[in-house]
């Protein structure tokens, strides 16, 4: 009797001192990330049949059991990987918005004080200090764009850096995992008996995983878990961990890409294939708005180089001269393919070139082209739609326009020969001023109108305006505008050309240049040139449309040039360079406060899991405190138990003596 009572005080002692060691061990690491709660399960020992009733043995310890839920730790892993992406997106994007939207370093300022410089300088009928002032102007609006488009290319080279990092992490923790994978099967020999520790650390590494991606886990074989990220790209298997790579694209050495690899092989992943975390906050940052805010930069710049040259060609300057281009133009980005075969001098490789024709009709979308062994293949981006093909010549030279772009094509190509046009990326980067000199602004027009004193009718001409029209086909000047009183019709139009005829109501038809008929108020263009005429002409009054001989005093031209400011030259015609650009930086701004809001809401909802996640696996200290006492009382009556025993035994042995 004495015997089994010892035994059973055994086993009782055993259980409390296993108890109080596993409440020691929650309290020493309460503290700990991704430590859960643990607790010593007891069972009955087995009776002990005596024939007239079965009599208890004790207690045993059946599990050390761990209080973790799968579905709370995967509603934290996958808060934590939102939140994780919302927050790197906004750290990204909230330096962009400040950048656009500031009232002094943005473009805003220095597009105005561009455009005061040319008004002030055709009220002041061009004079050499407002000549100065304008020039003056464009170099800050050219320094301006300059630097914003430069602040934008180092948030480009930090996001490659946060590429770089993530990558690594990734590849850290993917090892990581697939260790403790080995570590979990070599202990966890059946699933009462699992290494609780162990099953924690690989836990935390994977919710620590899911800072930088978005990681699915699914349970393995033995106890382990197999990790995917992406579209189902396996990360860990098992034992085994695979590895991401950062590698510069192929099209474009300055951009860092994702890519998969498997043995030697590394598989370019698309930049929407990565979600959540910070890899995929800060690829998700840099497709939708960093790209989008550099090109839409790079399309106001160009739109407005493009615009302000092709009016500033129809002028003269100060020394009599045909105007000449005012800004630079960017040309289009092309990046070929590091991929693309190798050319030689008898059989050069294919080359690509491209610029922006029409910026009303630019799609803000950046354009892959590709050579399926017959033809180009051109894709926009922004769609995914297929906008054309384009069969190079016996001599490899094609030309192909869409959306207001050019693509230019020599060279031999080979089959999947591809290329990545970005029409506007570098449209801010390469806007400069290439007047050097005042004398050089083309502020006057190239025509000029005149009257004889010997007219005998009150008609007039106005001074006359030139289009783009006048530099491809100019008429033949002086052009000798008379009225016939009999017909009423105005002669003197180049014979055979069309005259365009808008009446005071606005209403334009198309006129052979012998039946053009006088009517007051109506503006008469004819090969890029308008003039609008006014009042009574008297039978054989001559009006003269001859060339500008000097361009001093003149300021018909940079009027026409300060009107560029109010005209519509975006979006088909829709958008002025100011609405250009506040519509970017509108979106820009909405874009930052959604990605704010949803990241306070993730941050919340990351709150809501991981407490729930702690009701169940948190250590609760006043609770191990009490068990303390509890079990250090249960450990105290086993040992009274155990003393018992031994006194009935010493009584045993003292009757035998």
């Amino acid at each position: 009797m004495s015997g089994n009572l010892l035994a059973i005080g055994k086993t009782g002692l055993y259980a409390a001192q296993a108890a109080l060691a596993t409440t020691g061990h929650n309290i020493a690491n309460a503290n700990v990330a991704g430590f859960s709660r643990q607790t010593v399960v007891q069972a009955t020992s087995a009776a002990l049949d005596t024939g007239v009733g079965f009599l208890g043995t004790g207690t045993q310890i059946s599990q050390i059991k761990r209080y973790s839920d799968n579905f709370l730790n995967t509603q934290v892993r996958s808060a934590q990987a939102s939140t994780s992406g919302l927050e790197s997106y906004y750290s990204q994007i909230k330096q962009i918005d400040n950048l656009l939207a500031d009232t002094t370093s943005g473009l805003s300022p220095a597009m105005q004080g561009f455009f005061k410089g040319v008004q002030d300088m055709a009220a002041n009928r061009a004079s050499v200090p407002s000549r100065q002032a304008m020039l003056s102007g464009a170099e800050t609006l050219a320094t301006r764009l300059q630097d914003l488009d430069s602040r934008l290319g180092e948030i480009r080279a930090g996001v490659n850096g946060e590429i770089e990092a993530s990558v690594t992490a990734i590849n850290t923790y993917g090892t990581q995992i697939a260790k403790l994978n080995e570590q979990i099967a070599n202990f966890a020999s059946s699933a009462t008996r699992p290494p609780n520790d162990l099953l924690d650390q690989r836990d935390q590494v994977v919710l620590e995983l899911n800072k930088y991606v978005k990681a699915t886990v699914t349970p393995g074989d033995n106890s382990s878990l197999t990790i995917s990220i992406g579209n189902g790209q396996p990360l860990v298997v098992g034992n085994d961990s695979f590895q991401l790579a950062a590698l510069a694209s192929p099209t474009d050495l300055t951009r860092m890409e994702v890519g998969y690899q498997v043995g030697s092989k590394v598989a370019v992943l698309p930049d929407g294939a990565l979600s959540g975390g910070k890899l995929g906050g800060v690829l998700e940052f840099r497709t939708e708005t960093l790209d989008t805010a550099q090109s839409a930069l790079g399309k106001i710049a160009i739109g407005m180089a493009f615009e302000f040259n092709q009016q500033h060609q129809l002028g003269l300057d100060q020394n009599g001269n045909k105007g000449q281009a005012f800004f630079n133009v960017a040309p289009a980005f092309v990046g070929a393919s590091i991929n693309n075969a190798k050319g030689t001098d008898a059989n050069p490789a294919a080359e690509l070139t491209a610029q922006v024709t029409d910026p009303s009709k630019l799609m803000d979308s950046d354009y892959e082209v590709t050579f399926n062994g017959t033809s180009y293949k051109v894709v926009r981006q922004s769609d995914n739609a297929d906008v054309g093909t384009v069969t190079p010549g016996a001599d490899g030279t094609a030309k192909f326009e869409i959306d207001g772009v050019e693509f230019n094509f020599s060279g031999n190509a080979r089959n999947k020969d591809t290329f990545l046009v970005r029409p506007t990326i570098n449209g801010a980067a390469d806007f400069k001023v290439l007047a050097n000199d005042v004398s050089q602004i083309a502020a006057a027009a190239p025509i000029a109108t005149s009257m004889p004193l010997t007219n005998t009718g009150t008609a007039k001409i106005s001074e006359g305006k030139v289009s783009k029209d006048f530099l491809s086909s100019p008429p033949t000047l002086p052009v000798t505008l008379a009225f016939d009183e009999t017909s009423g019709n105005l002669t003197g139009f180049p014979a055979g050309s069309t005259v365009t005829v808008v009446n005071s109501k606005g209403e334009s038809s198309d006129v052979a240049a012998a039946n053009v008929k006088f009517e007051n108020g109506s503006t008469y263009s004819f090969n890029g040139v308008s003039v609008t005429m006014t009042g009574k002409p008297g039978n054989g009054d001559k009006f003269t449309i001859a060339a500008n001989n000097s361009g001093v005093g003149d300021t018909r031209n940079i009027a026409a040039l300060g009107e560029l400011q109010t005209k519509n030259i975006f979006n088909n015609g829709t958008a002025t360079l100011t609405s250009a650009y506040a519509q970017m930086v509108s979106e820009v701004g909405n874009k930052t406060r959604e990605v704010q809001v949803n990241a306070q809401a993730g941050n919340a909802l990351l709150a809501q899991a991981t407490g729930a996640q702690a009701d169940v696996s948190g250590v609760n200290l006043d609770e191990e405190a009490a068990n303390l006492i509890k079990y250090q009382q249960a450990y105290q009556a086993s040992s009274k138990v155990m003393q018992i025993a031994g006194t009935i035994f010493d009584t045993l042995l003292s009757i035998s003596r």
